[in-house]
């Protein structure tokens, strides 16, 4: 029986690995409809570049800062237990390489492409692990000093704040230090529309995300024997909220259509063990809510140019559902109960804190060391020319 159970979570966990995986699909194809033509291969390179040197990093360092161990030694004591420490290792890389391209679609279209890979192995090496060890791991005594003073640790079941905020977060530093695209706003005040460039690409992105997602929330148990429904049922009320919401206020626009789902998504991911399904409805509403109002209003009002939207998208409606889950997980709304919200309200301010010093502290440094962004011509003729030298379509023939 021990081994059948060893073999089953092997398995589990596995299998949600390989469906986060996927969620990396979701992220590229996203970004390639949104951006512009000129800029689709990029985005494609990107991802799974990007992804690539999250494995490395985090498989040497990053597991060990948040997990303390390591995988330095001989194989047959890591295939021990149906090698499960390993696939625990896959799944748990999924989310920390979710970071980075989290970060690629609000620096897209103008970023330079090799320091933004030095970011990544720092980030992941270090800055996401850092704090993934203190939620997940009870590192530095911070989720037993929550408790004793709030009455509960800080829950983030599936990473709304561990993963969503901080990718989220981190963006926002790096959006700002890079500055608009060329000719995005102009002095006069007027501005200039980059409309998505593929809508089918950039649905195709999202309903990648979506069905990912359920490996995200629901194998985050990690364990077969934790399984539960009602964290698939509240992930999937939580993105239909969203879309709903994201459709009315965003007055059918197909990009908010089908970014409201990934916002609801995003926001239950904290609570979705605790909340009622009817509380994850809500939930994901509020984060469609938000992530229409917000984006409009950076790229409008504050004139930040996060092309992807993803401060508003990971980071506040990722801050939402670190407090939402105090909120809709207490057993007053309906939930299981076990949560306080004062514990949720630190511990998304301190994921908050943590994210946007590290932010300006990483890309603050790679701005005034390699510089960040690509030069007004390469910008002009698009980053998958100056740094691909192939469009995604290509036209002409380009020779060097």
């Amino acid at each position: 029986m021990d081994a059948l159970k060893q073999g089953s979570d092997a398995l589990f966990i596995l299998l949600g690995g390989i469906m986060v995986l996927a969620m990396h699909a979701g992220f590229a194809f996203l970004e390639l409809g949104t951006v512009r033509k000129k800029n689709q291969v990029n985005a494609l390179v990107k991802i799974l570049v990007d992804f690539s040197i999250s494995t490395v990093v985090y498989f040497v360092v990053g597991y060990g800062v948040a997990y303390g161990t390591h995988f330095f030694v001989g194989a047959e004591q890591l295939a021990a237990k149906n090698g499960y420490e390993l696939v625990k290792f896959f799944f748990l890389l999924t989310f920390a390489a979710a970071i980075p391209a989290i970060i690629s679609g609000g620096i897209a279209e103008r970023a330079r492409f090799y320091p933004q890979l030095i970011a990544t192995a720092v980030i992941v090496g270090f800055v996401y692990p850092f704090f993934e060890g203190i939620v997940w791991n009870q590192h530095f005594g911070v989720q037993a000093w929550l408790k004793a003073v709030t009455g509960a640790e800080f829950h983030d079941f599936a990473g709304s704040i561990v993963v969503h905020a901080m990718g989220g977060w981190l963006a926002l530093p790096a959006v700002l230090l890079l500055g608009a695209r060329s000719n995005r706003y102009r002095k006069d005040g007027a501005m200039s529309a980059h409309p998505p460039s593929n809508i089918p690409f950039l649905a195709l992105g999202a309903w990648i995300l979506i069905v990912g997602w359920f490996g995200f929330n629901v194998m985050s148990a990690q364990t077969l024997d934790k399984l539960s429904g009602l964290v698939a049922v509240n992930s999937l009320m939580a993105m239909v909220g969203g879309t709903l919401v994201a459709l009315v206020l965003g007055k059918n626009d197909p990009g908010f259509v089908h970014n409201g789902p990934l916002a609801g998504l995003v926001a239950v991911c904290a609570g979705s063990d605790v909340m009622h399904p009817l509380g994850a409805l809500v939930v994901g509403g509020v984060a469609g809510a938000v992530f229409v109002v917000m984006f409009t209003w950076t790229q409008n009002k504050w004139k930040i140019d996060d092309v992807l939207g993803v401060w508003p998208l990971h980071g506040l409606c990722g801050t939402w559902g670190g407090i939402a889950a105090g909120i809709f997980g207490s057993k007053a709304l309906g939930g299981l109960g076990g949560v306080s919200l004062s514990a949720q309200l630190i511990g998304s301010l301190m994921g908050v804190s943590w994210a946007l010093v590290m932010g300006f502290a990483v890309y603050g440094t790679l701005k005034a060391t390699l510089g960040l962004r690509l030069s007004q011509e390469e910008e002009y003729e698009g980053a998958d020319l100056s740094i691909h030298r192939i469009g995604a379509t290509p036209d002409r023939e380009v020779n060097w």
